[in-house]
């Protein structure tokens, strides 16, 4: 019996215990600020007490000492009650902390003109390689429940269009609203990985932060951009971020007669794999939406990082129960000075 009492005692907690530092301000208040003596003497009429003192019952009559005192403990009372209601006291329904077992994820989507090419299939139709992202991009982040993620998307410039978050819907929901070449017709690749890293640094600084993983979807090479994206990959080396690199789309080369006529592909394989492997990530190609999908399951199985989230953990209020004996000493407090008044 008594280690359930103690258990329930320990799931109680003072939100704001700076408020018990106001305890003693009345009797401050008291010692600084002395009571202003009376100037005017009591009219005295010594008949008429000893009247009333004749006729009245001498059990009947109140002792000035007595209802001082008593009025003293209720006000103290009253006091600690008012305090103890300030200080907020909450009891946690769960005996721990709630565990978000997740990760910090940022998701760089490629915006730029050639993601309007229909060379993907979704539900057997011919559909532009953006429509394709979306629809798995969408279904692997209704997967990242307990996740925090963040969205940037990018063409000739890198924008944020969610910072980290746990708001899951809302990140989906940005992420449906993009359209191609709202950032511009080229790839700034580079540009999108340091708005990332940019990011998270500003994160860091604010409150604790684990690794953290880069999904960076583009069907291009870096064309755009003031930053070199070799350089910002060593630089999430050090910070930790750990980059995935997916290219979309089918990789088409067209060979002329002559060797030197041999065109490259819009897809800069060579540098996406080199962005991964510096960051300890990966890359993948989908040339379809079914490989695109196998991608993200892939990915869905990377270790977890537990997070803490205090604000998450369920509670019930408690200060309604002394502010209600703060309102009923109130009460009797009243009642007992109209009383000693008749």
């Amino acid at each position: 019996m008594w280690n359930g009492l103690l258990n329930h005692i320990a799931q109680v907690d003072l939100l704001w215990p700076w408020m018990l530092a106001l305890l003693p301000l009345p009797w401050l208040l008291r010692f600084v600020i002395k009571p202003v003596k009376q100037q005017q003497s009591p009219l005295l009429a010594p008949q008429i007490i000893q009247r009333i003192n004749g006729q009245m019952p001498e059990q009947s009559l109140i002792d000035p000492q007595q209802q001082k005192s008593r009025l003293s403990v209720l006000a103290v009372l009253l006091w600690i009650s008012l305090i103890l209601a300030a200080t907020r006291p909450v009891y946690y329904l769960d005996s721990t902390p709630f565990e978000a077992s997740g990760k910090e994820m940022m998701l760089a989507v490629d915006l730029s003109g050639s993601m309007q090419k229909t060379d993907m299939y979704l539900g057997g139709d011919e559909v532009n390689r953006l429509l394709a992202v979306k629809a798995v991009v969408s279904e692997f982040i209704n997967q990242r429940r307990g996740d925090r993620m963040g969205l940037i998307v990018f063409g000739s410039q890198a924008f944020l269009q969610s910072p980290l978050t746990y708001d899951l819907n809302t990140v989906k929901t940005l992420l449906m609203e993009t359209e191609i070449g709202m950032a511009g017709n080229n790839t700034a690749i580079g540009d999108a990985i340091g708005l990332s890293l940019k990011h998270l640094n500003q994160y860091k600084q604010q409150q604790k932060l684990s690794d953290s993983v880069l999904i960076l979807l583009t069907d291009g090479s870096n064309t755009d951009g003031e930053v070199d994206p070799f350089d910002a990959a060593q630089q999430a080396k050090k910070m930790g971020l750990k980059i995935y690199t997916v290219g979309v789309g089918k990789v088409r080369s067209r060979v002329g007669l002559d060797n030197f006529l041999a065109q490259k592909p819009d897809m800069d394989i060579e540098a996406l794999t080199q962005i991964a492997k510096i960051t300890g990530g990966a890359f993948f190609q989908a040339n379809d939406t079914k490989q695109l999908a196998q991608i993200y399951q892939h990915i869905n199985q990377l270790e977890s990082v537990e997070h803490d989230i205090y604000s998450y953990r369920l509670r019930s209020e408690l200060y309604i129960w002394p502010l209600a004996l703060a309102l009923l000493l109130s009460f009797f407090a009243a009642a007992w000075r109209f009383r000693s008044a008749l």
